[in-house]
């Protein structure tokens, strides 16, 4: 009788379930994935606020992100295939995240239960984590169909006709704050996971990044915001018009009106738009 009931339970059975190695597999993507996305979070960040130096330097990292500068034309289908892979990473993190979240309200209101009875700082991270991991999936995604389906709109006048009169400042805005607390929150977590910074005193190495951690929040929120900040004012006081692409200052005394022929735009020719845009 024992005998069958062990059948029954499914404890004696000839395929036993095995132990898989996929789940840390998995965890093991999740977090290079999750370290690549962060990188670019920073580089993307420091590239974008070049405008902060200029309407010229934005100018030259765009144009040298289309190639221009390697291939003498410009190529914005590079910005969609980039932005594409970054997309890609976006969705596959995502995935691989939403394995451990709260699958039901059932589970949600147990984590919750546990949150507010460890009082553990970690643990609410965590749960910050999982809540601007979920506005990124959608702002992100967004974000990014925007460059790819107009990757040779970016510039000075062009992402400032974006963010201000196609009244974009608002997704900026929440993306920028979750993508900073996301980001910072999941580095913060990775080092204590992996141990990577762990020395001789656990706990003292966990403040130490912690402290770091949100230095770098801090710090990135402000280029973030003054960066949103100086597209919102070339908006309101250039007035770009849509479709118009600012002219670098040594390209401008070549153009009509300033005592010689249009010269062109990075491989385009220059229009009487891109001429009223130079003033």
């Amino acid at each position: 009788m024992n005998r069958t009931l062990e059948v029954i339970a499914g404890s004696d059975l000839v395929e036993r379930p095995r132990r898989s190695r996929w789940p840390a597999r998995l965890d093991y993507l999740q977090s290079a994935s999750g370290l690549v996305l962060a990188l670019f979070m920073w580089a993307h960040m420091g590239f974008v606020s070049s405008i902060l130096f200029g309407k010229n330097a934005l100018w030259v990292v765009a144009r040298t992100f289309e190639g221009y500068y390697f291939f003498g034309h410009r190529y914005p289908v590079i910005v969609s295939i980039a932005a594409a892979v970054v997309l890609a990473l976006v969705i596959g993190h995502a995935a691989l995240a939403v394995r451990k979240f709260p699958i039901n309200y059932r589970q949600f209101r147990t984590f919750r239960g546990h949150m507010a009875m460890m009082r553990h700082g970690d643990t609410s991270l965590w749960f910050a984590q999982v809540v601007t991991g979920f506005a990124l999936f959608f702002l992100a995604s967004v974000h990014l169909y925007i460059i790819m389906s107009n990757p040779g709109k970016i510039g000075p006048y062009e992402s400032s006709f974006r963010v201000w009169d196609q009244h974009l400042w608002p997704l900026y805005l929440l993306l920028l704050l979750a993508v900073e607390f996301h980001g910072g929150i999941g580095l913060y977590r990775l080092s204590v996971k992996w141990n990577w910074f762990g020395g001789s005193n656990p706990d003292e190495a966990r403040h130490g990044l912690k402290v770091l951690k949100w230095a770098i929040t801090v710090f990135f929120l402000a280029i973030g915001l003054a960066t949103l900040a100086t597209f919102i004012k070339i908006g309101i006081t250039a007035h770009p018009i849509y479709g118009e692409r600012y002219v670098p200052t040594w390209q401008q005394d070549a153009l009509p009106g300033h005592g010689g022929q249009a010269a062109p735009v990075a491989g385009q020719p220059a229009t009487t738009s891109q001429a009223g845009g130079a003033q």
